[in-house]
């Protein structure tokens, strides 16, 4: 019997461990609490770990860590406790990680032998490649049917031979029709689902078993899922018609891609990586970059991937950008959680009547699985980046300010060690208009880090014309060059270092000098202490650096633009 909306919904999100939250797991995780808290029912969340493998408790934090960030609270699951000091998650249908509900899973699977639904298998890894070859010898798929009882006498000499079983469950061979609430209706025909795996040698159950059990125990009403679960939506409803469990009401969502139609992978930023590597010919990781065991592993197995702190220093050292895959790589790059949230939502919804921005509230009254699109949809950057800069732009300035700040507690601590508490809210109040990203104040702005005495300047084109290098004075017939030299003078001789203080003689020099116009003293002043010909207003810019490094800046620049 197939559950109807007759109840309040109670959907799930239920990732396996395997890091941070990938963003197509979390729009699912969004749709469906979006759904059921639209409708006045409950969201959990379930930790699928019974693949040994690929499971770990800190992986399980991490999807937490993200979905909270998000907005997106569970009413049952993993206990967590928010950055706000509540306690998320809990509920009485616990626990809610997998490995922990092995009795119950047992249970339900003894329930099935006894009932002769299920039954042990006892072939070796090799025996079942052998039936395989068979099949396609035979130009079939294979697919495993019972193969007859197995004897006392023959189990005894498995068990003497170290054999495990696995446990499989004894498909009916009738069809199958899937009613999707997305993709719509659809039948496999009679002996398309073989006796697959319930459970597996090691005990623990196979994904097929362990969800259909959850989900009933846990009163799951509604599952919202990629569509690449779609075909095991029979399996499922196999399963649940023999434990004698309702059916939930299915809805498949289509994966998004990036804009070239391959798929969003984890590996995309491997890739980069790797391109880069191969690009430099580095034969060893740079200096305080990944360890070497890390980087031997890493470079001599195209299947390694590094951990996401040795990928994001090796990136820097290279200077190259890592694709943001995941939610927390989102978060990193200063995006901002209602937007992504926002963004995510019209990847496979709409709305309808032409409404692109919204809030999550918005999202859960208007959320439903009629207006969900079937085709995959297209991760465009470009767009989320126009939409958070739209949002951070017209963010009122306290609330940039305070945002930023959140975001350099966690992300770049030094800048508010090295700037203190004054010249950090200038920073903020100086960068909010032409910033895209929480992150730009400081990605933008490194020089303020860089050491007096090791500050690069940059050879480019714009630098040089701005200083007058291998050029005839033009401006009140001087060089930018000569413009610093001047400047600096006069600099050294104020005693406010203030904006106000520094545009005044700025001003004054240029009105001594005819012909010299602000832009072409303030870009060379900007190069002194920047090391380019970009930063924030120039007069805030000498406040941030300071009047002792900012006289040490210029008088390295003058000797360096000299040498050229």
């Amino acid at each position: 019997m197939t559950m109807t909306n007759a109840v309040p919904p109670v959907t799930r999100f239920a990732p396996s461990p395997s890091g941070h939250l990938h963003v197509g797991g979390a729009r699912t995780a969004l749709f469906g609490w979006a759904f059921a808290k639209g409708r006045g029912g409950k969201f959990l969340i379930r930790i699928e770990d019974t693949d040994q493998k690929r499971s770990s408790d800190a992986a399980s934090v991490g999807f937490l860590r993200d979905l909270e960030w998000l907005g997106i609270r569970w009413d049952e699951g993993p206990e967590f406790v928010a950055p706000d000091g509540t306690t998320v998650g809990g509920g009485p249908n616990g626990s809610y990680f997998q490995s922990e509900r092995l009795d119950i899973y047992n249970r339900y699977c003894d329930q099935l032998v006894a009932e002769g639904k299920a039954y042990e298998a006892w072939e070796t890894s090799e025996e079942l490649d052998l039936l395989r070859k068979e099949a396609t010898a035979r130009k079939e798929a294979f697919r495993y049917h019972f193969r007859g009882p197995v004897t006392a006498e023959q189990r005894a000499q498995f068990v003497a031979e170290g054999r495990e079983p696995v446990l499989r469950f004894r498909c009916a061979g009738t069809a199958v029709t899937i009613q999707d609430e997305v993709l719509g209706e659809a039948t496999l025909p009679a002996g398309e689902v073989d006796d697959f795996v319930i459970r597996k040698k090691d005990g623990f159950p196979t994904y097929h078993f362990a969800v259909v059990v959850d989900d009933e125990l846990m009163k799951v009403t509604h599952v919202l899922r990629a569509q690449e679960h779609f075909t095991n939506t029979a399996k499922h409803m196999l399963l649940q018609d023999a434990l004698g469990f309702r059916r939930p009401v299915y809805g498949h969502l289509s994966i998004i891609k990036n804009p070239d139609d391959s798929k969003m992978s984890k590996r995309d930023k491997d890739k980069v990586l790797r391109k880069a590597v191969k690009e430099r010919a580095l034969t060893a990781p740079p200096a305080g970059t990944v360890s070497a065991e890390a980087w031997a592993k890493w470079i001599n197995d195209d299947n390694v991937q590094l951990s996401l702190d040795d990928a994001i220093s090796l990136a820097e050292s290279l200077k190259v950008t890592l694709p943001e895959i995941n939610v927390d790589d989102f978060r990193r790059s200063g995006y901002l959680p209602e937007v992504l949230c926002n963004f995510l939502a019209l990847n496979g919804w709409s709305p309808g009547g032409d409404v692109e921005k919204f809030d999550n509230e918005f999202l859960k009254q208007r959320f439903g699985l009629d207006r969900v699109m079937k085709t995959p949809a297209k991760f465009d950057r470009l767009k989320l980046l126009s939409f958070n800069t739209d949002a951070i732009t017209s963010m009122p300035a306290d609330a940039f300010a305070r945002r930023c700040r959140e975001h350099a507690e966690q992300f770049r601590p030094e800048f508010i060690k090295r700037l203190g508490d004054a010249k950090f809210a200038l920073l903020m109040i100086a960068c909010q208009e032409r910033s895209k990203t929480l992150d730009d104040p400081f990605k933008s702005n490194a020089f303020l880090l860089a050491e007096d005495s090791t500050l690069v300047f940059s050879d480019d084109k714009n630098v040089r014309k701005a200083l007058g290098i291998g050029a005839n004075p033009t401006d009140g017939g001087k060089t930018g060059l000569d413009h610093l030299r001047a400047m600096r003078g006069i600099l050294a001789g104020v005693g406010d270092w203030s904006q106000t203080a520094i545009e005044a003689v700025t001003t004054a020099y240029c009105n001594e000098h005819a012909g010299a116009k602000i832009g072409s003293v303030a870009q060379p002043l900007r190069i002194g202490v920047a090391g380019s010909t970009v930063s924030p207003p120039i007069w805030d810019t000498l406040v941030l650096v300071g009047k002792a490094s900012a006289l040490a800046r210029i008088d390295r620049c003058i000797a360096w633009a000299q040498a050229l």
